[in-house]
């Protein structure tokens, strides 16, 4: 039955052009991934009845992988498959392979052709209310597709929303409130709801009414949807509808979507989900150990008055307040290219480094500075990418400025800026990060939530890195002596 959907799908993806699937956000499960996720529910063989839903369901594979996993394990009772599309190209297929499981015994089925997010009534918490809560087994690859804040799905359910969502966290969200009380959702989505801002709010609703039993992570970004030029990178989580919080998570790793080089970890559940409901995606025990080695610090950067904050210009819009070279009235714009080998060097003779303008919401009071990166490649060996900049070096200026690809921290003395420096140039707070998010842009939110020393340790920090190279192997024996 399984391998009936699968060759209908493999024709469809044929027939239908990548460009026009993209649109709706549209990318289909291969067959191991939708095995694989089947395998992740602890199916009660008892009940009589089970619920299915498949949100967003495209051919059906991922139903489809339900009823043959249960099917495997010998369960007699009645199967029912509910199934959201609204693509009229696909519907038929879907039509087709629904029928091919409705052949199996006790199976049926329902198609419905509406907007999964907007033909429900959402809101507020739903532990206590089960009007809505009709399914035992959710799973799902929701479109991945960035929708305006004011469209009807973003409107429909403003207690997950925060700026212009994206569709995956809203179907995630939809789903937890179809979910009966006890049951299991898994799903295929992007890492980028784990941390930042952007997410608080569906996060606060997830734990508020979920736990995560299990997460799957794959080391290749390019292999998860076979055929499909995905670059996102993607993960599959396995949450429980319960205020029970596990012991652990189960956290498995594998190259590429072929799972045949499985490998497993069982992370404590307070170190995977913290206390602001950031989700670290720990992997081994090395990682389990950075993150207690950092979660000993008690100070954040805002706790410290050195609040990270996001470069000011965005060049190509303010094209016409850029010049080449310094002239009466200007001042110099920093970009990520002036950081070379743990220093800001300005200038570089390159085309926009300075900037002539009176407008004052433009500019920054000449200081001490420490200059992060605000984006780097997934194949360079840091995430965490910094440069000093002291104001002692360019005293003749008053102000400068920096572009919108860097993050800064204003600094009130060289000592703390070199300091800083120590933390975020150290492979410490860079596998941190790494283990806190998944993309390769440095979000100053998230820098602002790390731990970090005292403000007289950071500064002691300072005061020995002065006297020697700019290294992350000096950065390491520095931060070594606070860490034992």
């Amino acid at each position: 039955m399984l391998n009936k959907v699968l060759a209908n799908t493999e024709r469809f993806m044929f027939s239908v052009p990548k460009t026009k699937r993209k649109k709706y956000g549209q990318f289909f499960t291969n067959e191991t991934t939708a095995k694989f996720m089947a395998s992740l529910f602890c199916f009660d063989l008892t009940k009589k009845k089970v619920d299915i839903l498949d949100a967003g369901a495209g051919t059906g594979i991922l139903a489809a992988a339900v009823v043959q996993r249960l099917f495997e394990l010998g369960y007699t009772g009645h199967i029912h498959i509910t199934c959201y599309e609204t693509d009229e190209l696909v519907i038929p297929l879907l039509e087709e392979n629904m029928a091919s499981c409705n052949i199996l015994h006790n199976v049926t089925y329902t198609i419905k052709r509406e907007n999964y997010v907007t033909s429900q009534n959402f809101y507020g918490p739903t532990l206590f209310n089960n009007e809505n809560c009709q399914y035992d087994y959710i799973i799902g690859n929701p479109p991945y597709l960035k929708i305006a804040k004011d469209t009807k799905e973003a409107l429909a359910m403003p207690e997950v929303c925060h700026g212009a969502p994206n569709l995956y966290f809203l179907f995630w969200a939809m789903g937890i409130h179809n979910l009966k009380d006890g049951q299991e959702l898994v799903y295929i989505v992007p890492r980028s709801w784990t941390s930042g801002a952007y997410f608080r709010r569906f996060r606060e609703y997830l734990f508020g009414n979920c736990v995560i039993t299990d997460i799957h992570l794959f080391e290749r970004r390019d292999k998860v949807f076979d055929g499909e030029s995905v670059l996102q990178e993607t993960m599959i989580v396995k949450v429980k509808k319960t205020s029970v919080v596990p012991r652990c998570v189960n956290i498995t790793t594998s190259t590429t979507s072929g799972f045949n080089d499985v490998r497993n970890f069982c992370a404590p559940y307070e170190t995977v989900v913290s206390k602001n409901h950031y989700v670290y995606l720990v992997t081994n025990e090395k990682d389990a150990n950075i993150l207690r080695t950092i979660n000993h610090f008690s100070k954040t950067l805002p706790e410290i008055n050195m609040k990270m904050q996001t470069g000011i210009i965005v060049d190509f819009r303010t094209r016409e307040i850029l010049r080449n070279e310094i002239e009466d009235g200007a001042y110099p714009l920093l970009y990520s290219q002036h950081i070379k080998e743990g220093k800001v060097v300005w200038p570089l003779g390159r085309e926009g480094e300075v900037i002539k303008t009176e407008k004052k919401s433009y500019l920054q009071e000449n200081g001490d500075f420490l200059i992060v990166k605000r984006f780097t490649s997934k194949e360079e060996p840091r995430r965490l990418q910094c440069g000093i900049y002291l104001k002692k070096k360019y005293e003749k200026f008053k102000y400068i400025s920096t572009q919108n690809k860097v993050n800064f921290i204003k600094c009130d003395s060289p000592c703390i800026t070199y300091g800083l420096y120590v933390l975020l140039n150290s492979t410490l707070y860079d596998c941190y990060y790494r283990i806190l998010n998944g993309s390769t842009q440095v979000n100053s939110t998230e820098i602002n939530q790390m731990p970090i020393p005292e403000r007289q340790v950071i500064e002691e920090m300072g005061r020995e890195l002065m006297h020697h190279e700019l290294s992350v192997v000096n950065c390491n024996k520095i931060l070594e002596k606070w860490t034992k």
